[in-house]
């Protein structure tokens, strides 16, 4: 849905939304005897479970739904924290203006019709409402706004039809904002099967209020303890990144899910890191510098926020036991651990002795734990089995792959559950079984110790993302806050700048981009530029053979693909015969390329190639991305990204993302790479690209070729805006 657009704005905290969201008394404007209006469904709604005062409005009615109905906002009895503008489109703006200065909490709007549509006068109508916001400091959710529900105070202020549980929540829950009322109403029904909620917020068109705003109100809010955003786009998600760090700063897991990223563009950049960097990377990349966990997809939202919300914020360990009375499915779990990275560590000695006293001798007293069928028989096998293995310090949960249900399995996972709480452990079930809504399931969901996956990846992901989680929050209090340390020369920014403004192309010369990097300390091998063949054998034998031969040309930025490359060339008559060669195809490749000569280059020894590449993404600024090199990068496409610039800890991160990361250290006899000298050099380059975002649109060193310590660029690409 669009978003107001506009300068920036302060967000607004849980101190300016309280009233609005949490309110004593909600007022609903276009109440009426109409059991099908909008105003009144909110009402009768609202009579169900809310336990504040309600004050329907409309001058045409004395009463309506069984309440005294007012005549305007100005002739309540006391001042309205929430009102809700149940009127249509005309109506609404001349309704909040009645509003203004009546110590109303918020205002909420329903009516459709504004810049969704996409026309101009609609898109002004939805600004004079911002406009409004913003000049009499009054709080305006929506237009196009289906509601919100706050399960805490059993208030669902909304006229859906939907049918949605709410019970007073007791241990706190997730809270959950939308742009789209749909989907976020839709998960809002989760609490039907048990999962925890404490709010579900539909921001609509955001006219005021937006997800970045709400967000930082859930994340203050004591009732919740996980925040979940689904949201299409924002003029501004950099506040929604300031909203992360309010989240992590209470220690709130905060969860997005993105809808609508597009690749569009992709294919026309001149550079490998223009083309393989899409705005997904980007959102990721800021995300997780904000602590925020993304998912691209809605599958699993509810089971990953729940967990979050039922585990302590800290692992135990970081091992993962599994107990279970199906050999298959306990396979399936290891497998899938492997896949993921979860270490499913066997347990102590004295613990394996305590799990054989228990299963029968053709069970498996190890992790995984398999107890088969005869604890059909023995219903105190399971839980005592967990129990044990929950006391052991290399778990941080115990998980159950649950294959099938029956009557028994409510008490069954109960006791579970109960086993894993005497060692302060999250229990974790794998629902495997086909009978979604079987026995047990809604227990296991309403569990505040046991969280419930229903696929095998939920479940490893979250785990890895928990892990990770942690991991950062224990680098924080090692390291201290984030801090960059920049590494180039003061007077970098300005000679690389001079460098190039001065070049006549668009696209730099490969010579003129190494110059460029080169003033940040970037290692580049040194060339000649050569006219002749005869130039070239001479400037190749003042060199140590062998040599590289390149054509140098703005016009030609992909030198492999264009054949204008000759490697290895051992002596002058073998560069000779280069020369005309590569001139020849530049010339059969593009007949009009401007062409300045040929680069004599001396060969850098063999090592690992790895691609540094950078952009500038419209929303979130330079971006450095890194992959293994050459042309595997395209043919791989094994990248990592982060927005520049780096720390050194984020730059060997990068490379650890990498899953061809075997690669650096020494993969089959090979060369192991100094990746903390590699880690400076991607530094270096990040400064390089934060410094110069304002006339550098892309950046790509393909490759770096790097052995031990050695890191040394042998071509670069530079593209102006």
């Amino acid at each position: 849905m669009p978003t107001s657009s506009g300068a920036p704005r302060h967000l607004y905290r849980h101190k300016d939304l309280h009233r609005v969201f949490s309110p004593k008394n909600i007022a609903v404007i276009g109440a009426s005897p109409n059991a099908a209006s909008f105003g009144t469904r909110t009402i009768e709604r609202l009579q169900r479970d809310y336990k504040g005062r309600l004050f329907p409005i409309n001058a045409k009615y004395g009463e309506v739904a069984g309440l005294t109905c007012y005549p305007s906002v100005a002739q309540l009895p006391e001042p309205a924290d929430c009102v809700v503008i149940a009127l249509p489109l005309e109506a609404v703006e001349a309704t909040v203006m009645e509003c203004v200065g009546h110590n109303v909490g918020g205002v909420m709007v329903y009516a459709s019709g504004y810049a969704e549509t996409g026309r101009a006068d609609r898109i002004a109508l939805q600004q004079r409402l911002s406009d409004i916001a913003r000049k009499h400091d009054i709080r305006i959710i929506g237009p196009n706004c289906m509601g919100f529900v706050n399960f805490a105070i059993r208030a669902g202020v909304t006229f859906t039809r939907g049918e949605i549980k709410i019970d007073a929540c007791r241990d706190g829950g997730i809270g959950l904002v939308s742009q789209s009322g749909a989907m976020g109403f839709s998960q809002a029904q989760g609490a039907h099967r048990g999962i925890p909620m404490s709010h579900v917020i539909a921001s609509g068109n955001s006219c005021d209020i937006d997800v970045a705003d709400t967000a930082a109100y859930l994340a203050e809010d004591p009732a919740c303890k996980a925040v979940v955003c689904i949201f299409e786009g924002m003029a501004n998600p950099e506040r929604l990144i300031e909203a992360g760090h309010i989240a992590w700063t209470n220690n709130k897991p905060m969860i997005v899910c993105k809808q609508g990223i597009g690749e569009t563009g992709a294919q026309a950049a001149l550079s490998h890191s223009g083309s393989l960097a899409g705005s997904l990377d980007a959102y990721q990349a800021a995300f997780e510098r904000a602590g925020i966990i993304m998912l691209n997809d809605l599958d699993g939202l509810l089971e990953t926020a729940s967990f979050f919300v039922k585990a302590p914020s800290r692992p135990a360990a970081r091992g993962v036991a599994a107990v279970g009375i199906s050999g298959g499915a306990l396979v399936a779990t290891a497998d899938k651990a492997d896949e993921y990275g979860i270490a499913m560590p066997q347990p102590h000695e004295a613990v394996r002795q305590k799990l054989q006293e228990r299963i029968p001798e053709f069970g498996a007293a190890r992790n995984p734990c398999d107890v088969t069928a005869m604890a059909s028989r023995d219903t105190l096998m399971i839980p005592n089995c967990v129990e044990t293995l929950a006391g052991d310090d290399h778990y941080c949960t115990v998980m159950y792959p649950q294959t099938s249900v029956v009557p028994q399995t409510v008490d069954e996972l109960r006791l579970f559950s109960e086993a894993c709480a005497l060692h302060g452990k999250p229990a974790t079930v794998v629902w495997l079984t086909g009978w979604l809504g079987g026995y047990g399931m809604k227990e296991a969901e309403a569990d505040s110790n046991m969280a419930v996956f229903y696929s095998m990846n939920r479940f490893f992901w979250t785990l890895r993302e928990w892990f990770r989680r942690d991991d950062r929050r224990r680098a924080e209090e090692t390291d201290g806050p984030r801090k960059v340390v920049r590494l180039s020369a003061p007077d970098a920014k300005g000679k690389a700048a001079g460098l190039i403004a001065a070049s006549k192309n668009r696209t730099l010369t490969e010579r003129e981009a190494k110059a460029v990097l080169a003033c940040y300390g970037v290692p580049v091998v040194g060339e000649q530029l050569v006219h002749s063949a005869a130039d070239a054998a001479a400037a190749a034998q003042s060199l140590v053979f062998p040599v590289a031969l390149k054509v140098e040309s703005p016009d030609l930025p992909h030198k492999t693909e264009a054949g204008v490359i000759r490697l290895n060339l051992k002596n002058a008559e073998d560069v000779k015969s280069a020369y005309d060669a590569v001139m020849a195809n530049a010339k059969k490749y593009k007949p009009d390329a401007i062409i300045n000569g040929v680069l004599v280059q001396p060969m850098v020894p063999s090592g690992t190639e790895i691609m540094v590449g950078a952009k500038i993404d419209p929303l979130f600024g330079p971006m450095i991305i890194v992959g293994l090199g050459g042309i595997l990068v395209e043919l791989l496409k094994d990248t990592a990204v982060e927005l520049a610039p780096v720390t050194h800890r984020e730059a060997r991160a990068m490379l650890g993302k990498l899953k061809g990361q075997a690669m650096l250290t020494g993969f089959r006899g090979s060369e192991a790479v100094d990746q903390d000298r590699l880690a400076e050099v991607i530094v270096r380059l990040a400064e390089f690209i934060a410094d110069q975002q304002g006339q550098v649109a892309e950046l790509d060193v393909n490759p770096l070729i790097c052995a031990g310590g050695r890191v040394v660029a042998v071509d670069a690409l530079i593209v102006k805006k």
